[in-house]
């Protein structure tokens, strides 16, 4: 059993930015040299998030417009009362879709659907420079 990781770094403009981290994953794995296991894809940061889905514009526009109806940015949020930075749409948002995903590596190659890519999404109020760690676990 071998324990690798490594972490990333992306740049993102803001708010609503989806960033397809696919082929920076893939590659950070092959870095590894482990072939079968499982790889964790973690964004450190309370306002941000990691997820699947198929990749295009329709689909990314859909998110962000349900996510504005499940976690609206005009709430009154207590977090905004407490800090006045008004990003508490982003932290409930990034709650709700989680910080991590994990996904089965098998022959050296992460096991995705056809149509599925792992995307990044930026949920802040602001552009970030993002810090995204890649764990494998296997042999």
């Amino acid at each position: 059993m071998a324990v690798w990781s490594c972490e990333l770094s992306i740049k993102t403009k803001g708010e609503g930015d989806v960033v397809d981290i696919t082929d920076m994953v893939s590659s950070a794995v092959r870095g590894s040299g482990i072939l079968d296991g499982i790889v964790n894809v973690f964004v450190v940061g309370s306002t941000a998030a990691v997820t699947t889905i198929e990749y295009e514009p329709g689909l990314v526009r859909d998110v962000s417009d349900i996510l504005e109806k499940i976690a609206p940015k005009n709430h009154p949020y207590k977090h905004h009362e407490r800090w006045g930075d008004y990003n508490g749409h982003s932290h409930v948002r990034a709650a709700l879709i989680g910080p991590s995903i994990s996904v089965p590596l098998r022959d050296g190659k992460l096991v995705l659907g056809t149509w599925q890519q792992l995307v990044f999404l930026e949920l802040d109020i602001r552009p970030r420079e993002r810090k995204i760690v890649v764990t494998v676990v296997g042999a």
